[in-house]
């Protein structure tokens, strides 16, 4: 027969269920809660900036109000995804409707470069703009109905798809301001609801990761500063027109691992191919963008950012895809400051199991 629980067993599995229902409501929730992360990641990394300027001494006795430093912070971080978005458009305005026309060119030269030597080995080899646009004629012909069909449920998921993102970028700088505005009366509140016997401990584990947190932030500023510049100047050295939008791209993207590395490099090629009548461009955009995988994987991302985070390749990728399954592409871009803070609470529950008596007995 079971003995009865005590009434600090009974309160404790009580706070334990509702925790429990709570994390399992939040994963219900999760597309809904996708504008709240990423606000609260970015008030993280923007609230140094707003204490910095609530601190400073305007005529010698007023201070600024955090609410006007909360403004400037978020408009000039707004201004700043601006400017990139009016480097990157122009360039993919640009480049598409000039890759679509060059793309029968592309065919006619790869045709009179791999024709005659397949044509040696037995093997015939055409491939031209016309034939491939009267297959797809044909194959449309056929599956006609079915096409339009397809067609019609991808505008309606699109418009979806489209209104939901025009309302995560509507509610994210609102959530935002409110964020920054009540950020240490919300880390106090918190603080304060976490039990008093777990407090030395939450706190310890809080210190680590706001330290991880910082360096990996401040570090992998420093890698995009460094590989923005490396490309910008290297494209523009191998004659690119488009060096510095494509190259400031490059760059910037490589805070998505794997990912931001293949959107530069398509751009670069899409840019090699439109400028280039040869094989330099192609040959240049390899050179090039190996040397930088090189330069990014043995120094700077070692150096500048360190390998506190703890994390190997096949965890990159399952964090970027689990994040991504649960959060859309905002938890893409969230997904290695997020594992980074699972990993900090992931050592001190290790630690707590390899001290206790379960494992130990």
């Amino acid at each position: 027969m079971p003995l009865p629980l005590s009434a600090e067993q009974k309160q404790t599995l009580f706070w334990v269920s509702v925790w429990a229902a709570f994390f399992f409501l939040l994963w219900v929730l999760g597309p809904v809660l996708t504008p709240f992360l990423a606000a609260a990641i970015f008030a993280y990394a923007l609230n140094p900036a707003v204490d910095k300027l609530c601190r400073l001494r305007l005529f010698k006795r007023w201070k600024m109000p955090r609410a006007l430093a909360v403004s400037i912070v978020i408009t000039l971080f707004g201004a700043a995804v601006l400017a990139l978005l009016l480097i990157v458009v122009p360039v993919l305005q640009k480049e598409i409707p000039l890759l679509q026309a060059a793309i029968p060119a592309s065919l006619a030269k790869l045709n009179d470069t791999l024709g005659p030597r397949l044509q040696q080995l037995g093997v015939e080899f055409t491939l031209d703009g016309a034939s491939i646009k009267a297959l797809v004629a044909e194959k449309m012909a056929e599956s006609g109905n079915q096409i339009w069909t397809a067609v019609l449920n991808s505008v309606r998921t699109g418009g979806s798809a489209v209104l939901g993102w025009l309302a995560t970028l509507v509610l994210i700088p609102v959530v935002l301001f409110y964020l920054l505005l009540d950020w240490h009366q919300l880390l106090a509140r918190i603080a304060a609801a976490v039990p008093r016997r777990y407090i030395g401990a939450t706190m310890e584990m809080a210190r680590g990761s706001d330290a991880l947190l910082a360096q990996y932030l401040r570090g992998q500023l420093l890698v995009m500063l460094v590989l923005s510049v490396y490309y910008s100047t290297a494209l523009a050295v191998a004659g690119f027109d488009v060096a510095l939008p494509v190259g400031i791209l490059s760059g910037v993207l490589v805070f998505i691992p794997y990912l931001g590395f293949g959107l530069g490099l398509l751009l670069a090629l899409m840019a090699a191919v439109l400028q280039f009548t040869d094989w330099s461009g192609l040959v240049a955009v390899a050179i090039i963008y190996g040397l930088g995988q090189v330069i990014e994987g043995f120094f700077l991302t070692p150096r500048l950012v360190g390998e506190r985070i703890g994390l190997d390749p096949l965890a990159v990728i399952f964090a970027l895809l689990a994040f991504g399954q649960l959060f859309g592409f905002v938890g893409v871009l969230l997904a290695l400051p997020a594992s980074a803070l699972l990993m900090v609470g992931f050592r001190h529950l290790r630690r707590h199991y390899l001290r206790s008596s379960f494992y130990n007995a």
